[in-house]
């Protein structure tokens, strides 16, 4: 007996199935699900006591902030709304009230190596990446969206950008990036990863598409790009190849002055903190082993004609005494 032919001798049946189904229908509308990560807990605390943090511990060059008033900013760009609906403007007043100097030369955008990026930056002491602005260092890393016609945020799940383009989380690295860039000078660096999948300067990217249009080149004296590769990852890209010279022709198309190097020293050396048998940490000494010895010998000799001299020296006051 077909599908068919049993529902229309079973009408009672047929009934119920199509009630499930109705019911299975609504229940996925009120109760949908994203297939992103639902927001980090205790939210409130954390992204507050960040504030708080940077002010008076990271960055206390930025002067006093309204920590609390920057939360409500916050909360209110995505509260109660569409979870697909939110656009990077909806935060302006969260970057008004967060937005400080970024020091001349200290700026460093990067693609496909958050963490490295983070270790050389050094929260700020070394370079200043957008996570370590305040207004970036409020969401680094954190997860967050709210629901339609709600005061409550979605601790369950939230929105990827492959589910909808305009959720909390894209739209507010969106105007973090272009902010972070508008308000960069000097000298600027670029950090790529040479082993990444699908290029070292990704198009799209946040890069490309939010931080290179709002640049001011008037007040950028220079470009430096680092392409680094992993330690243990393959040498995909280098500079004036593939992607990165798509990179270095737009940024000189667009008027600045351009620098690329290939594994750049320092980067490498913090890299190699976690790989130090791997033969790309190797250092090499520039003196042989051979001529250690002369020079240690030659710290002994300059003690012990230091040693002479002060003897000498007493034996001379002495003698003068008697």
């Amino acid at each position: 007996m077909g599908c068919q032919e049993f529902m229309m001798k079973s009408p009672f049946l047929s009934l119920l199935l199509v009630s499930i189904l109705i019911i299975n229908s609504c229940s996925e509308v009120q109760g949908r699900k994203w297939k992103g990560e639902g927001t980090t807990k205790n939210l409130e605390s954390i992204v507050t006591g960040r504030c708080y943090e940077y002010i008076r511990l990271v960055n206390p060059a930025v002067g006093e902030k309204n920590c609390s008033g920057i939360w409500e900013a916050f909360k209110n760009a995505f509260i109660n709304k569409d979870p697909c609906s939110i656009l990077p403007k909806d935060y302006e007043l969260y970057i008004n009230l967060s937005l400080h100097t970024i020091p001349p030369n200290k700026s460093l955008f990067w693609e496909n190596n958050q963490l490295l990026v983070s270790s050389f930056a050094g929260r700020g002491r070394r370079f200043m990446s957008v996570a370590d602005t305040l207004f970036g260092f409020f969401g680094d890393l954190l997860n967050w969206c709210g629901q339609a016609n709600s005061t409550e945020l979605d601790y369950e799940s939230c929105p990827t950008t492959e589910e909808c383009e305009n959720n909390a989380l894209e739209s507010f690295w969106r105007i973090a990036s272009a902010t972070y860039a508008q308000h960069s000078s000097g000298v600027i660096h670029v950090l790529l990863n040479g082993s990444a999948v699908g290029g070292a300067y990704p198009v799209p990217g946040f890069f490309a598409d939010y931080e290179i249009p709002n640049l001011q080149k008037d007040k950028i004296s220079k470009i430096v790009i680092w392409v680094v590769d992993d330690i243990e990852g393959p040498d995909r890209e280098s500079c004036g190849t593939h992607t990165v010279k798509i990179l270095e022709d737009r940024l000189k198309t667009l008027g600045f002055d351009v620098t690329c190097t290939d594994n750049y020293k320092s980067v490498m050396l913090l890299l190699c903190l976690d790989y130090p048998d791997d033969s790309k940490c190797t250092l090499s000494s520039s003196a042989p082993a051979a001529q250690r010895g002369p020079v240690s010998s030659d710290r002994g000799g300059s003690w012990n004609k230091l040693m002479f001299v002060s003897f000498a020296s007493f034996l001379f006051k002495f003698a003068s005494v008697y």
